[in-house]
């Protein structure tokens, strides 16, 4: 039993070494560009029926809240058939990784919107800038197994946080736009980076 355990191990060490140095093939550019038409919505639906968005501020959070799990769910979805398409036995291994890359700065994004919400609702209005800049590092943990021109993506997502806090300090006030905009554009550029990068269309998907 001890050498069958073993052998277990190394193949599943092996596996995850094969994983990490393989390039992961299972984001498509068509639901990254779906994702973005996603964050262009839901600002434009926050912006006719929130009238104060500060005022409504639970209501503004829950709308992101369903716009990041609809988006999720897309690219899970998707994540699972193309990685079973193009790394075939690896697929799980390659999907853990993934996911494993981009957990740390999804977990951060979570606990920091209850911390602000629940203990200092006056400091939400830095949640989109902040919201970006952790997508930024997501983006930058996940370079090494994606094309490298991603990291254009993860630099567009950075600025673009700083950016909208630097705009928010004026005002302290929340706005569609300021979460809209900046993830439309960011996942937009990560859909056209990986459509030249891959030449994968996803017609087939």
């Amino acid at each position: 039993m001890r050498d069958l355990d073993k052998a277990l191990a190394d193949i599943i060490a092996i596996r995850s070494q094969l994983a990490a140095g393989t390039a992961f093939r299972g984001y498509g550019p068509a639901t990254m560009a779906a994702t973005a038409a996603v964050a262009l919505v839901t600002a434009l639906l926050q912006q006719l029926l929130l009238r104060d968005p500060n005022a409504d501020a639970l209501i503004f959070l829950l709308g992101w809240a369903a716009a990041a799990g609809v988006s999720l769910t897309m690219i899970g979805t998707e994540m699972r058939a193309r990685s079973r398409r193009h790394h075939s036995g690896l697929a799980d291994a390659m999907i853990h990784q993934a996911v494993e890359q981009f957990l740390p700065a999804g977990i951060a994004g979570v606990l920091l919107a209850v911390l602000l919400w629940k203990f200092a609702p006056e400091a939400l209005w830095m949640l989109p800038g902040l919201w970006q800049i952790l997508t930024s590092l997501g983006v930058f943990a996940s370079v090494r197994s994606l094309p490298r021109t991603v990291a254009l993506a993860g630099a567009f997502y950075f600025l673009a946080g700083f950016a909208v806090l630097l705009l928010g300090s004026a005002t302290h006030s929340l706005s569609p736009w300021t979460m809209g905009l900046p993830f439309a554009i960011g996942q937009g550029l990560m859909a056209g980076i990986l459509y030249f990068a891959t030449g994968d269309s996803d017609v087939e998907d």
